[in-house]
């Protein structure tokens, strides 16, 4: 019996309650979690904007140790520290084999309809994106757990498994950010600040955050903006008037609004490059004229889990923080238990803070 954050209705509090957690089947390791990231997705799928089936434990960020494994496992033990990867691509599919693009693996979340543990009751519970680590243990397939590189501390390293991925990749393999360009950020959540971060790394030279709330410009210059503003109706000819009049190089729009898209796109320059990392509902429709993308000839992308392939991106950020180019710790603005992830949901609908990190003990 193992403690978990149990999503029972799409639109209800998480409950927190005993869960019965089998030991690991074939090809599955079970993890003790060190922490949890809450993200945004985790709120997106309580509140019905992506799907899950219910009952479930949702978290998907998170970093523990392997404390069993099931029969077939190769290349994990227990006592390894490892990182979720909550979009493991199969290998075998059009996108991982033919395009060598894993992010976009047709069955990369076939493990969030298979149950994994049991209520108290004896129900079926599935695990939120294949992870389930808003728990002290979960069970995953051997496929969802990434070897943690020496050197990088076991609770910071659950932002590696969602938002540093995601941050690093929008700026490195989507926006293919340039030395010397300027980036628009907009959102200072986790992944928001994870591209802060990542920005600087790649050189560039105004990093200009912007979010709806004020209280976040020392969080955006701790991690490494140059320029803070707060979202207005003049956000987009503020950012011109930054840039030489001419727009930002790169805008990273980390929200998921179809507004905020809309400003995103506005905020760049002729020929500039927007790429979309925030999950919206399908109700949000963002509108362009024929005309304006003929004359402006922006990019405007979407970017799924960064367009990383964790195994091959993890070891490079893990260097990245070993070295001190990347700050994990500075992301984390609240550290929490189980019980308070409904706070930290509500925080973020309000637009507060950075990252809450549920820390297990």
């Amino acid at each position: 019996m193992v403690r978990a954050a149990v999503l029972s209705a799409v639109g209800t509090p998480l409950d927190v309650t005993g869960i019965d957690l089998p030991g690991p089947g074939p090809g599955q390791v079970r993890v003790r979690l060190a922490a949890a990231g809450v993200c945004h997705s985790d709120l997106s799928l309580s509140n019905g904007t992506l799907r899950q089936p219910v009952p479930a434990v949702l978290g998907h960020e998170g970093a523990g140790t392997v404390v069993a494994v099931g029969e077939g496992v190769e290349g994990h033990a227990p006592g390894d520290q490892v990182v979720l990867n909550w979009a493991p691509s199969c290998g075998e599919c059009h996108f991982c084999g033919t395009l060598a693009e894993p992010w976009l693996c047709v069955n990369a979340n076939a493990g969030t309809t298979v149950p994994y543990a049991r209520t108290n009751a004896g129900e079926d519970i599935y695990p939120g994106l294949s992870s389930a680590a808003f728990a002290e243990e979960t069970v995953v397939s051997s496929r969802c757990v990434l070897p943690l590189p020496a050197g990088v501390p076991l609770t910071d390293a659950a932002l590696l498994g969602c938002a540093v991925l995601t941050g690093y990749g929008a700026v490195h393999h989507s926006a293919r950010v340039r030395a010397g360009e300027s980036v628009a950020v907009f959102g200072v959540g986790g992944v928001g600040l994870a591209v802060i971060q990542s920005a600087r790394l790649a050189g560039a030279g105004e990093v200009i955050a912007v979010d709806v709330s004020p209280e976040k410009e020392e969080l955006a210059r701790g991690a490494g903006a140059t320029g803070y503003l707060t979202a207005s109706d003049t956000t987009a000819k503020e950012i011109r008037k930054l840039t030489g009049g001419f727009g930002a190089d790169v805008a990273v729009e980390c929200v998921g609004r179809a507004e905020t898209i809309r400003t995103a796109w506005n905020s760049t320059r002729r020929g500039g490059r927007t790429t979309v990392v925030g999950v919206g509902g399908k109700e949000e429709q963002v509108r362009l004229s024929a005309l304006e993308i003929f004359h402006f000839a922006r990019t405007l992308s979407g970017c799924v889990y960064g367009n990383c392939d964790p195994a091959r991106d993890l070891p490079v950020l893990a260097e990245h923080v070993r070295r001190g180019r990347l700050d994990l710790g500075a992301l984390v603005t609240e550290r929490i238990g189980l019980e308070d992830i409904p706070a930290a949901f509500d925080a973020m609908l309000a637009g507060r803070g950075g990252r809450a990190l549920v820390v297990f003990d």
